[in-house]
């Protein structure tokens, strides 16, 4: 027999599903795609709604950026992944409006009703009220940045290959990364590699030593949410490196070649001359999160996360549940919220999903726990730093315990194969798996995370940007 086909909503559903209660998951990152993986099978239709028809595993967008692994090794198609699910609907486009009251989404200029909802939207970058940055300072939280990053650093350096003038080549070997979290870190000890063995193996002009990498942070150190021991261990490892580290430097001012910064310690102002520059200093709730609030009244923090209940749904709504980085789940022992990574998100998406699971069946759920395995960050070859519940690697051994992490959290098995192959490609050979120049500066700027369009138009984003501004200095 056939399996059962449907199209949710646009015609009524066949057979034994037109009475199963309708989930729509809007989102499918690493929140949203587990919450549709425990519903496969379950007595609920899902639509699953995403704006991208693919899975981006985020955290090794840096891999893509410096030409490590290409883009396809770290981005999966939602249908391949979970299409084939006979109670999952997956809809390309994006959700512009919530109508609460009336339990309907609108999406692609038509209404859809559901049961529950779980939004799982994530985030993007945030520019502290200074949006006119990003076309000097790409972020990297999508496949478009990082192929635009590798882009500029490439073509800053075929550049300088013909560039005679010598303080001129040493400008276009020079790279800026803003922000010194796990993010950047890793992103400047691989670009110094990156640069470094580029020049010594296909540039004849240009000399390795005159590469610059500076790492710029408003702290006192790198890695600042990890322990004091493996922050200075990443950074006297980075410094080892060649990499400069500019600490206790907040940026005022960024131009095409020149970032602004001044020392609130000692007043001093100093200027960084750059070709490149990179910008993974702030993260910003999804606007979803905004037009939630704006319906139902609920809550939001400074960075516009939604303030959940234990149970990740917002107050007067036990239908509606946000997850993710879209939240702000403060629920847990000593009362901080949950950190926006990979981790906390598979975990909130998965518990989700078995609570509605559970009170479609008229059964009880246990509370959610957060299991906290640790955080880890790579800051060059064959070297990472690791803190697993108390126990403190760094090094070779940081660095297995890093890669095999990434690899379990990689949903799809030919991602995990491909990763393993080309980075053992890479250790042998120390040749990068994608050095192309593609595209021409700024075309993939413009490229919306998500309601970007609304959030420039919209006046109370700019109050909002401007007060986290005004709080983080």
């Amino acid at each position: 027999m056939a399996p059962e086909r449907f199209f949710l909503e646009l015609e009524p559903p066949a057979g034994t599903q037109a009475d199963w209660p309708h989930v729509v998951i809007v989102g499918g990152g690493f929140a949203g795609l587990r919450a549709t993986h425990r519903l496969i099978g379950k007595p609920v239709r899902v639509t699953l709604i995403d704006k991208r028809n693919f899975n981006l595993f985020q955290p090794l967008l840096y891999q893509v950026a410096t030409g490590l692994v290409g883009q396809a090794d770290v981005a999966s198609p939602l249908r391949q992944m979970i299409g084939k699910a006979p109670n999952v609907q997956i809809l390309l486009g994006e959700v512009e409006e919530l109508d609460v009251k009336a339990r309907e989404i609108v999406f692609n200029e038509r209404r859809y009703g559901y049961d529950h909802l779980i939004l799982a939207t994530g985030s993007g970058s945030s520019y502290f009220g200074h949006e006119e940055w990003r076309a000097m300072a790409p972020p990297m939280k999508i496949l478009e940045h990082a192929n635009e990053i590798r882009r500029r650093v490439l073509s800053a350096l075929e550049e300088a290959e013909q560039t005679p003038d010598p303080q001129r080549r040493r400008l276009l070997q020079s790279v800026a990364v803003i922000g010194a979290g796990p993010t950047g870190c890793e992103l400047a000890g691989s670009l110094i590699d990156l640069m470094r063995h580029a020049i010594e193996r296909d540039f004849k002009q240009l000399r390795a030593e005159d590469c610059r990498v500076l790492l710029v942070d408003p702290g006192d150190r790198v890695l600042r949410a990890m322990h004091p021991q493996l922050s200075a261990a990443a950074g006297a490892y980075l410094q080892r490196s060649g990499i400069e580290l500019v600490l206790g430097g907040r940026v005022q001012q960024i131009s095409q070649t020149e970032v602004q910064l001044t020392f609130k310690a000692t007043g001093e102002e100093r200027c960084l001359e750059v070709a490149t520059i990179c910008w993974t200093a702030g993260v910003r709730a999804s606007h979803l999160g905004k037009l939630l609030a704006a319906s139902t009244g609920c809550q939001t923090d400074k960075g516009g996360r939604v303030i959940v209940e234990p149970d990740f749904s917002i107050p007067g709504h036990p239908e509606v549940r946000v997850v993710g980085d879209l939240c702000s789940y403060s629920h847990t022992a000593d009362g901080q919220p949950l950190p926006g990574m990979a981790g906390p998100a598979v975990q909130m998406g998965g518990w989700v999903a078995a609570d509605i699971v559970a009170r479609v069946q008229g059964q009880q759920h246990r509370p959610f726990v957060f299991t906290d395995f640790g955080s880890m960050a790579v800051v060059g070859p064959l070297y990472a730093v690791a803190d697993l519940r108390g126990l403190r690697l760094s090094g070779l051994v940081g660095w297995l315990v890093w890669g095999l992490a990434h690899l379990a959290f990689m949903p799809e098995m030919e991602n995990r194969l491909s990763l393993l192959l080309k980075w053992m490609w890479v250790i042998a050979t120390r040749e990068r798996d994608s050095m192309l120049i593609i595209g021409h500066r700024n075309q993939h700027i413009g490229v919306e995370v998500g309601l970007e369009r609304r959030e420039t138009t919209d006046p109370t984003t700019t109050s909002v940007a401007s007060t986290a501004a005004a709080q983080s200095s």
